[in-house]
């Protein structure tokens, strides 16, 4: 009797020992997470703010812990709803958190990604329609022509999005003097303002905020035209040197995108930004503002995210 009480006292010795070693665990992991979700965050503000220097001046959390970012003209941006959602749900409503979660990749793909994986494609409208304009009329105002190769095209002056799609348009016609590969791309071009939304889905295309261009067409370029076998052979045909140009003025490739649109390149600053800065290049021994460029700016930056989010 004595044997099997001994037995007894071993065996809940054990799972006692089990247990508080499982919830041990279990809050390191919790504790671990929390510090990298506010590594991230402020890794997306310092984005954010380094993306629109312009339009985003600060950044605010509340009592209930909720945190914003504030823009010049004292619109609060929430950073993340906290909410679980599915692709539709980030399509249709994306938080500044959402939009910088995927990290798009620098290098050139050797086939199409995932379906559901479109680094650089949701968009949150709120910070859009500050921006680039809350209104086809606003819109408009701001719009400027930039001369391509072989015409002008109206684009968004504000936030350097015109003066970066003229830089690489100058950069793709010395480019295309001696390459017909990206010569046959860029005539003809197929737009870039068009205020309009995006098929079968109620949301302004950016097109409509006049920060895209697509350029010249082909009927595999599409998800919606064409075969995902099509679409991966028509984007691994395109020339790396103007994907490049692109994305070194801050332009996202559709080519990227699970829901393919290798025609599609569109101005979005911050998605540059974070992959460049807090992509492969961001290692877990650095400082949570790794590798960015310091200046007085940049430093007045970390200094207001480090003062309201530590």
């Amino acid at each position: 009797m004595k044997k099997f009480f001994l037995y007894g006292i071993i065996i809940l010795t054990i799972l006692v020992t089990f247990v508080s070693n499982t919830k041990v665990f279990a809050e390191d992991i919790e504790e671990n997470n929390e510090v990298n979700y506010n590594i991230t965050m402020k890794q997306d503000i310092l984005t954010l703010m380094m993306a629109y220097p312009e339009f985003i001046t600060g950044v605010e959390k509340s009592e209930e812990g909720k945190v914003f970012v504030i823009t010049a003209s004292g619109k609060k941006i929430l950073y993340d709803d906290k909410e679980s959602k599915d692709f539709n749900g980030k399509m249709d409503n994306a938080d500044l958190q959402d939009i910088l979660e995927d990290i798009y990749p620098l290098t050139m793909p050797d086939k199409l990604l995932d379906i559901n994986r479109d680094p650089g494609r949701f968009r949150n409208y709120i910070l859009l329609n500050e921006v680039y304009g809350g209104s086809e009329r606003e819109v408009s105002s701001n719009l400027i022509s930039v001369p391509a190769p072989y015409k002008n095209y109206q684009f968004n002056k504000n936030n350097g999005a015109a003066e970066s799609l003229k830089k690489a348009m100058e950069e793709l016609k010395q480019l295309s003097l001696g390459n017909g590969a990206v010569s046959s791309l860029l005539n003809p071009i197929n737009g870039t303002f068009n205020y309009r939304v995006i098929s079968g889905t109620g949301k302004l295309s950016p097109h409509a905020y006049g920060i895209a261009i697509d350029i010249n067409s082909n009927p595999s370029d599409y998800w919606k035209w064409a075969s995902r076998d099509a679409g991966e052979k028509r984007m691994l045909s395109y020339p790396k040197e103007l994907v490049d140009t692109f994305e070194k003025n801050n332009f996202v490739w559709g080519g990227k995108w699970g829901h393919f649109d290798i025609l599609h390149f569109e101005y979005r600053p911050e998605v540059l930004i974070k992959a460049k800065y807090f992509g492969e290049t961001f290692k877990e021994d650095m400082d949570w503002f790794g590798e960015v460029p310091r200046d007085k700016k940049i430093d007045n930056y970390i200094n207001i995210i480090e003062g309201t989010l530590n």
